[in-house]
């Protein structure tokens, strides 16, 4: 399949990529982080992704959303890496819809709609580490009453300091199991904690919570497939959001080398330089032609797209840190100043690299698969 967008995305990337640069550019982000703002994340720009069709972009059209796949979701994902706002997209419009698609008609009811129209705010919480780890999850979920305790901690719960409802992924003694929990439940205690790229994520502590059994989602011994399709789409929207963000930065450090002068001629004339820029195109088009390879393997069910997400999740960050480092560098001592806005894309990138796993965990991932 050609690794190329068909006009329909080609007129969504037009559309996502317009209405952020118009209504969300970088300021955005520098007002929210300077003002110090208790969310962090803007509810009515939230409201108007569900009105542009953004926030449900994988949910079906029977419950509001627009009914597209996983190519889709990374072209919204890699508009948000380009301006670097703050949205719930990662968390709520991929990994807890993702998730919520495969639980009871009575919870798609109530999720799915609301997220669709960028009303709701849902987290899914996995990680308890430093590092992107699932397999080593040992946050427990277990049997009480008609129900389930629920005891452990999660942290770099994107948005989990304003959801609505959260995701739990918990072990029980059948498996893993996803369990949605209301934040104000007793024994939930939420601490917000503000990334370095002035994004949002959450701590999250749960002392004997106790839920009903029809807060589990699906099933407790089909818990972890239903976690790994979510967290497959969300390493790759992952890697779009990095393509944008490296993209992003270069394309202002191609600006920066056509309008600075030194010793009398634009810094862009310098062999030097035109070699590194070249250089930094060629690994971009490649990292994005990987992210549109492990999109469309979702897209299409294949058996390997866990294994063309690592490579594109992997990629896609060695490309992105490469991207911003020749941005600072090749903008000379002012690149590092707040001032610049090629330091914010080094932050983002960075936080990224480390969202649902950096290139050293899908390098593993990578050579388990092969048996290695």
């Amino acid at each position: 399949m050609p690794l190329i967008l068909t006009e329909e995305q080609a007129m969504l990337k037009e559309a996502a990529d317009g209405f952020l640069s118009e209504n969300v550019p970088i300021p955005h982000l520098r007002k929210l982080r300077d003002s110090r703002d208790p969310d962090g994340v803007s509810r009515e720009l939230w409201r108007a992704f569900g009105e542009m069709g953004f926030a449900g972009v994988v949910i079906a059209e029977e419950h509001g959303g627009s009914g597209l796949g996983a190519v889709e979701a990374g072209v919204v994902a890699e508009a948000l890496g380009r301006t670097l706002t703050p949205s719930p997209f990662m968390g709520s419009g991929v990994l807890a819809a993702t998730v919520l698609k495969g639980g009871s008609g009575e919870q798609q009811a109530a999720w799915l709609p609301r997220i669709a129209a960028g009303e709701a705010i849902v987290a899914l919480a996995v990680d308890e580490g430093p590092k992107h780890a699932p397999a080593r999850m040992t946050a427990m979920a277990g049997r009480s009453g008609n129900g389930f305790k629920l005891n452990g901690a999660k942290g770099f719960v994107l948005d989990g300091h304003v959801a609505d409802a959260l995701i739990v992924a918990a072990r029980t003694d059948e498996g893993v199991g996803l369990f949605l929990v209301d934040p104000s439940t007793d024994g939930v205690a939420v601490e917000r904690t503000v990334m370095v790229d002035a994004h949002n994520a959450a701590r999250l502590t749960l002392t004997d919570v106790e839920v009903d059994a029809d807060a589990l989602i699906g099933s407790v011994e089909g818990g972890e497939a239903l976690l790994e399709g979510a967290l497959n789409l969300g390493r790759a929207c992952a890697a779009a959001s990095l393509t944008g963000a490296g993209d992003q930065a270069f394309q202002t450090t191609l600006e920066y080398l056509r309008t600075r002068k030194q010793f009398g001629k634009f810094i862009g004339e310098f062999q030097a330089l035109q070699h590194r820029a070249a250089h930094l195109f060629s690994e971009l088009e490649i990292a994005r032609a990987a992210v549109m390879g492990a999109l469309q393997a979702l897209d299409a069910g294949r058996e390997n797209s866990g294994l063309a997400v690592s490579v594109a999740k992997a990629k896609a960050g060695r490309v992105a840190e490469l991207a911003v480092q020749e941005a600072v560098q090749m903008h000379g001592g002012v690149g590092m100043t707040d001032e610049f806005d090629v330091g914010l894309f080094m932050k983002r990138v960075r936080v990224l690299n480390e969202l649902l796993g950096d290139a050293g965990f899908h390098h593993e991932r990578m050579a388990r698969s092969q048996g290695f």
